[in-house]
């Protein structure tokens, strides 16, 4: 048997279970879209504020109410804040490095299966499409057994075969909002990791002066 044939008879087979495959991967990015809106609700400090706390925290030299501040808060900045305030004993140069580990270790967490998203939204078209190809093939197949069926025959399965390609768009338009939606959101916590991580780190090293002239 040819290859030829081995397809054709694979494409027989029907494109019922491409479009069972697309609602597979629709629950599941249903599953993370709800997931990730809940996680980043609770991604919301107000940033500002927190700095402007911690920073006059820091210039009274109270390092332990700068660390009660931000000791139960969610979030890359509070996140950053607390790695960065727990080596502060150590110098201005270990409390960044710390405040930068703490930040990639967070931004691991909000892009958690944010590529799952991406690439249903990028290949959900295409096997929609292929469910189409499939579902056109087997219409033409059932029109050479049916010849007396006409153009009707074919229309029918056709228009059949279309959906899979419309269920294909239909997976992948909400996965590829979700993703850019969520990448936006990313950026903006992650964005204010770095102002609080220049923040306290001007403030520690403003403190670190004070010390050494003192």
């Amino acid at each position: 048997m040819s290859i030829t044939e081995t397809f054709k008879n694979f494409a027989l087979m029907g494109a019922g279970w491409v479009m069972w495959v697309l609602v597979a991967l629709s629950v599941v990015s249903i599953s993370i879209m709800i997931e990730r809106a809940i996680y980043f609700i609770g991604q919301r400090p107000d940033v500002a504020k927190l700095i402007a706390d911690l920073r006059k925290a820091l210039a009274s030299g109270d390092a332990e109410a700068a660390a009660k501040r931000v000791e139960n808060l969610k979030g890359v900045a509070p996140s950053v804040a607390r790695a960065m305030l727990a080596d502060m004993k150590l110098g201005a140069a270990s409390a960044a490095e710390a405040g930068a580990g703490a930040a990639a270790s967070e931004k691991l967490k909000l892009e958690k299966n944010l590529t799952y998203l991406g690439t249903v939204g990028n290949n959900a078209p295409f096997i929609g499409l292929f469910g189409t190809v499939i579902g056109i093939i087997q219409a033409f197949h059932d029109l050479s057994l049916n010849t007396k069926g006409g153009a009707s025959t074919v229309m029918s399965g056709i228009s059949e075969a279309l959906v899979a390609t419309a269920m294909g768009l239909l997976v992948a338009i909400p996965a590829v909002i979700a993703f850019n939606v969520f990448q936006r959101r990313i950026r903006k916590l992650v964005g204010d990791a770095e102002i609080m991580q220049h923040a306290l780190l001007a403030a520690m090293s403003g403190s670190e002066s004070t010390t050494k002239k003192g």
